[in-house]
C-alpha cells in the first residue's frame, strides 16, 4: 500500500517523534510505500486564509496553496495520524492540516440542495490514528467523553473514508509515563503496524 504518516510534534527529540519514526521504518521495511509528512518540519501554514473560506462552500473550493498535501491525500490507500493530543484534542498545525486539505471536492462532496456530505475519499483503505494523552484513561474517556477520538473516527473517517479500515492505538496518562510504559506501547505500535496490507 501507499500510506501516508502524518506527524504533528514541534520537538524531533519528542517520544511522539519516536513514534512516527517507528510507524514510518516499520512500513517501509515491510515493502509499503510511504509518504512521510512531518507538519513541524515542514512547516505547514494552519490558519485558512480569508480566501479560502470564501471559495469553502462554494462550487469550486480554491485549495491551491495547499496543493501538494491535497495530491497525496487522494492518492494514497492509507493514512495514519501520529501526534499528541493536547485539551483532549489534536494540536493546532494538525487541526490546520485538515481545515485546509480536507476540503470540499477533495475529502468530501457537498450537495447544495440538501446541505449534506458524500465521502470523496474512495482510495483510502485504511485511516489510523497512533496518539498520547498527559490525562489517564478515565479522564479521557469517561470525563471528556473521547471527544478527540469521536473527531477522528466518527466524524473524519465516517464522512470522508467511509469503509476504510480503522486503526486506534493510544498511549494514556502521559504525564505519569515510565520507560517501561513507553516502551511497551512503542512494541505494541510496531507490532500492529507491521501486521497492516
Amino acid at each position: 500500500m501507499r500510506i501516508q504518516v502524518v506527524h504533528c510534534h514541534p520537538l524531533t527529540s519528542s517520544y511522539n517523534h519516536a513514534l512516527f519514526r517507528t510507524i514510518v521504518e516499520t512500513l517501509e521495511s515491510n515493502g509499503h510505500e510511504v509518504v512521510a509528512t512531518d507538519l513541524y518540519r515542514e512547516r505547514f501554514q494552519p490558519a485558512m486564509t480569508e480566501h479560502e473560506r470564501e471559495t469553502y462552500m462554494q462550487e469550486a473550493y480554491d485549495h491551491s496553496a495547499v496543493e501538494r498535501y491535497v495530491e497525496t491525500l487522494k492518492k494514497v490507500d492509507g493514512l495514519i495520524l501520529c501526534f499528541p493530543h493536547w485539551w483532549f484534542s489534536m494540536p493546532a498545525m494538525l487541526k490546520g492540516w485538515v481545515d485546509r486539505v480536507w476540503g470540499p471536492g477533495v475529502a468530501f462532496d457537498y450537495d447544495r440542495k440538501d446541505g449534506h456530505l458524500e465521502p470523496a475519499l474512495h482510495k483510502i483503505r485504511l485511516f489510523g490514528v497512533v496518539t498520547t494523552y498527559g490525562s489517564p484513561w478515565w479522564s479521557v474517556v469517561l470525563f471528556a467523553g473521547n471527544a478527540g477520538r469521536k473527531v477522528l473516527m466518527r466524524g473524519m473517517k465516517t464522512m470522508c473514508a467511509k469503509g476504510a479500515k480503522s486503526l486506534y492505538l493510544a498511549h494514556y496518562d502521559m504525564d505519569h509515563s515510565t520507560d517501561h510504559s513507553r516502551r511497551a506501547y512503542l512494541e505494541k505500535v510496531r507490532r500492529h503496524v507491521a501486521r497492516l496490507h
